[in-house]
């Protein structure tokens, strides 16, 4: 499906005249909603320009542009599904279509199931790997051949910076959600592989989160009082994880690490994932 623009397309040079830089881009994937929409508004209100990335939520997708576009003006929506790999390669191609260009990749779609060593199958595995470990990491091959390309084309040495969610469980490990587990744990390898591979042109930064959002596994009460248990009284809030984005996508000497952004919750230890204690 197109994608239903809030704004006319982007050309290099932004509407302000000639030879004017274009506004900065970035895509956030699993943007419509939660977290990704957070980090989306985030990063529109310092004035990036959003590629909003979605799966179903259509209308979650619309209402994130419009109030993207309000704060900076230019947004638009993308859907794909990340556990098809020509969706996922045709993404960024389509994004940068859309907008002129493409400086930026917030992988923050993420699949999120339950399994463990006694459920464990490779199905469950492929699925989680597919979304949360191999798109990301083919959105920053496309980030950094989209830059080489722009480059080549006489660009003064465009650079951009890839921003992976991943969960302060790495840090703090338990039995559930084993091929969750695993697929975030394969992304933050690959994080520090890319950061390696894709340089001079593209940092890879990770940020991960603790305890941010409840769910339909948490009611209001539990996830208070899950959300206190951390050295600091309090676990990361959905605006901390959108400023700790921000601020890894515009700090140009950061590459190859991990942010946690958590309350210090990877310094406890946890028999149970949050959900399921």
């Amino acid at each position: 499906m197109p994608p239903a623009p809030s704004a006319p397309p982007a050309s290099p040079a932004s509407a302000s005249g000639p030879g004017t830089p274009r506004p900065r881009t970035v895509l956030v994937t699993g943007a419509a909603k939660r977290l990704g929409r957070e980090i989306a508004l985030a990063l529109a209100a310092g004035g990036w320009q959003v590629a909003v990335h979605y799966r179903q939520s259509q209308q979650d997708a619309i209402e994130t542009v419009a109030a993207c576009a309000e704060l900076a003006g230019a947004s638009a929506h993308f859907d794909a599904d990340f556990e098809d790999e020509g969706q996922v390669r045709g993404l960024l191609p389509r994004v940068a279509a859309h907008f002129g260009g493409v400086d930026a990749v917030v992988n923050s779609a993420s699949l999120f199931e339950q399994d463990d060593a006694a459920s464990f199958g490779f199905a469950a595995l492929e699925k989680h790997l597919r979304s949360n470990t191999a798109a990301p990491v083919l959105l920053a091959q496309a980030l950094h051949d989209h830059l080489q390309a722009r480059a080549e084309r006489g660009e003064a040495d465009p650079h951009g910076a890839v921003v992976n969610l991943l969960d302060q469980k790495l840090w703090n490990q338990n039995p559930d959600f084993l091929s969750y587990t695993l697929s975030k744990a394969a992304l933050e390898a690959a994080g520090t592989m890319l950061a390696l591979a894709l340089a001079p042109r593209v940092r890879v930064v990770g940020v991960a989160p603790g305890l941010t959002l409840t769910s339909h596994l948490l009611d209001d009460e539990r996830f208070r009082r899950l959300h206190t248990l951390s050295p600091l009284g309090r676990s990361s809030t959905p605006a901390d994880v959108a400023a700790t984005v921000k601020f890894a996508l515009e700090t140009a000497s950061i590459t190859g690490t991990t942010l946690l952004v958590d309350g210090g919750q990877h310094l406890m230890r946890f028999e149970r994932d949050f959900s399921l204690m």
